[in-house]
């Protein structure tokens, strides 16, 4: 059903590592979906009903992917088997190709659950003789994007022009008004305008205006070397 799944623990985290990514996956045809895992709430200017909106409207800045949150809790969210099972059914019923996960190094507790649970689920995604519903399915391969609360350098094994979607990604941001907007305190760069010096930041590295950043804990294969060449 799906070419690629994005994973992300809280509404947001999706946009903020990978959004530019999401929209040229989409123009390109490819057929993409996000999977929140928690609502994100509470959070000091947040409500439930206003995350869910702010979700939406982010969404629709993308391009409106599938989308659908799993409703496991914001805060606790723990790679647990019931956590897994959940999430396997997910990738048997959007069947992905392709899997994007939070990078697994990072300060917050939930980022990190949500590493795990995607690369344990995926695994028994492909199980037979279980009782998780629907057919067996495993996910080719699985990327991690860069959406981390360490200040660390990032890693990438590889990067992607996003230079003709960055102000669609930004427009995505905005939407979490509650967020990443409304919070922010005028004597510290704010969370968009970090993110588009980012962007810049791994551009200049692959000869584009803006790019996002990827990891990979396995090889990538290319069909030719023509691929390394934008």
């Amino acid at each position: 059903m799906l070419d690629a799944l994005v994973v992300a623990p809280h509404p947001d985290d999706a946009e903020l590592g990978m959004g530019g990514t999401i929209i040229k996956l989409l123009r390109a045809g490819w057929s993409v979906g996000i999977l929140d895992l928690t609502s994100g709430e509470p959070t000091p200017l947040g409500t439930p009903a206003l995350r869910k909106a702010e979700t939406a409207a982010a969404n629709a800045c993308l391009g409106n992917p599938w989308r659908e949150n799993l409703g496991l809790p914001n805060r606790q969210l723990e790679p647990t088997l019931l956590h897994r099972r959940a999430l396997a059914g997910v990738f048997r019923r959007t069947r992905p190709r392709l899997l994007f996960a939070p990078y697994w190094e990072d300060a917050h507790p939930d980022h990190l659950a949500a590493t795990k649970l995607v690369e344990d689920a995926r695994f028994w995604s492909k199980l037979s003789k279980s009782d998780i519903p629907g057919t067996p399915h495993h996910p080719e391969r699985i990327l991690y994007y860069f959406s981390v609360h360490l200040r660390i350098p990032e890693r990438p094994s590889l990067v992607l022009d996003i230079s003709d979607a960055l102000d669609a990604k930004l427009d995505a941001l905005r939407a979490y008004g509650s967020q990443l907007v409304d919070n922010q305190p005028a004597d510290r760069i704010g969370v968009i305008d970090a993110v588009r010096d980012r962007t810049r930041y791994w551009g200049h590295f692959a000869g584009v205006a803006h790019a996002e950043p990827f990891a990979s804990r396995e090889p990538i294969g290319l069909r030719g070397l023509g691929d390394l060449l934008l």
